[in-house]
């Protein structure tokens, strides 16, 4: 792999779009850490160390941006507002049959598709920045600092609404900085973007749990996390791979003088074909009552429910529901994304049909046989592998940013594999050997 990076560096057009990339992660990285206006930065820093291994309900954003959102930087926000719009936009495409229409117009189609994602991205943004502010400004950003409600110390309309238009356009300098990673780097742009926030967040949560140890002053647990982790990404990479192939067989046609057709080929079924969304969507949902108990004032009895029982990872309670959302939302995803009566049609239309199944309507049905199948092996490996964290803080006493599991090594692994493939595939269209012999 080693002998690969070396000639794909001796590329001389592979060499500029890896440094391209390099350049833009450093200018990201950058900006990840430079306070927006109107924050009082030291108060910040205490509320962080006080605050470092619990992240409550800001968490998944937080990952999501790096570590920026508790650092309240230019892009505190991160690109949760440009993968929530992305996903809105893809579930509105099979509902509203405009967007349904432009989705089949190809690339013109798509690229009015995308700009409707910028703009939802930016309204997104400034209701999450928004969020964010008055959060801050209330003091519950870091729940029991005692500087938490000095961390914006000037709480005038002018600074209020300068710091949202900061964050909206650190959101849309990100958004500019994937799209130009995807058409001059390497990779998906906000995908990589996404790979490295996460990946930012690794080396603190692993000293962390080193610090926080107590056999051989915390590295027998250090090592202990690494080892796990080892064995969760061979395990993600073996499921991410797996995928059931449908044979298709097309019939001959003659065309004038020409034969075309009498190839065989297969449809590829993923085993994880809904990918990390479930674990999103799951994730987003239960912060909703959380979060909205944290925000109603006095102490009703439903707000203490919810503190006690949703609030809490390790709760069993907790543990069930986000179980459950995820499986439901697992069936839910791919069923709006894989439509098999449109796959069974278009395969009658070209002449294809799977060997021992009649075309048209028993071709639906049997592709669908299939699908529910293994997409129950598929929901219960997200949901186990979301849990991971949970079930360390229970069983182990790790804390809640306990890296190897969850929502933050299906993207690392997921991201990685393509990007990967990506650097190969340039690399055999050049007669090099690539990563993978």
């Amino acid at each position: 792999m080693l002998t690969a990076f070396a000639r794909a560096f001796k590329t001389p057009d592979l060499r500029k779009k890896l440094l391209f990339t390099l350049g833009i992660v450093v200018i990201y990285r950058l900006g990840a850490h430079i306070p927006i206006p109107g924050v009082d930065y030291s108060n910040v820093q205490t509320c962080m160390d006080q605050a470092s291994s619990n992240t409550g309900l800001f968490g998944l954003v937080n990952m999501f941006s790096g570590g920026a959102l508790l650092q309240i930087t230019v892009f505190a926000l991160g690109i949760m507002p440009y993968i929530t719009a992305s996903i809105i936009l893809q579930l509105l495409t099979v509902v509203i049959p405009r967007l349904e229409a432009l989705k089949k117009e190809g690339q013109a189609g798509t690229a009015k598709i995308t700009q409707y994602t910028r703009y939802l991205t930016v309204a997104l943004a400034i209701l999450q920045g928004t969020g964010l502010v008055a959060t801050a400004r209330t003091g519950a950003l870091f729940q029991g600092c005692p500087v938490a409600s000095q961390i914006v110390p000037d709480q005038s309309i002018f600074i209020t609404i300068t710091m949202v238009i900061t964050m909206t356009a650190g959101t849309c300098v990100m958004m500019w900085l994937g799209e130009l990673i995807t058409d001059r780097g390497i990779g998906n742009g906000m995908s990589i973007l996404m790979f490295i926030s996460i990946a930012a967040t690794f080396p603190s949560a692993l000293w962390a749990i080193k610090q926080q140890g107590s056999l051989a002053d915390g590295w027998i647990e250090f090592g202990t996390v690494i080892l796990v982790g080892l064995v969760m990404v061979g395990l993600v990479v073996f499921v991410e791979q797996a995928q059931r192939r449908i044979p298709v067989q097309y019939a001959k046609r003659m065309i004038g003088r020409r034969s075309y057709g009498g190839t065989s080929t297969y449809i590829p079924l993923k085993v994880n074909q809904a990918g990390v969304i479930p674990v999103i969507f799951a994730s987003s949902l239960l912060y909703i009552p959380a979060l909205v108990a944290q925000f109603a004032g006095g102490d009703s009895s439903w707000k203490v429910w919810i503190d006690d029982h949703l609030t809490k990872g390790n709760h069993p309670i907790y543990i069930v529901t986000y179980f459950l959302l995820i499986v439901f939302f697992a069936f839910f995803y791919v069923a709006i994304s894989f439509n098999p009566e449109e796959v069974a049609d278009n395969m009658k239309k070209y002449g294809g049909f799977i060997p021992g199944i009649r075309a048209g309507r028993p071709t639906a049905e049997y592709l669908s046989y299939v699908l529910n199948r293994i997409t129950w092996p598929g929901s219960l490996y997200l949901g186990l592998i979301a849990l991971v964290p949970t079930m360390a803080l229970v069983g182990f006493g790790a804390n809640q940013n306990f890296p190897f599991g969850g929502t933050s090594i299906l993207i690392i692994v997921g991201v990685g594999l393509e990007t990967v493939k990506q650097i190969e595939s340039q690399l055999q269209q050049r007669n090099y050997e690539g990563f993978l012999r």
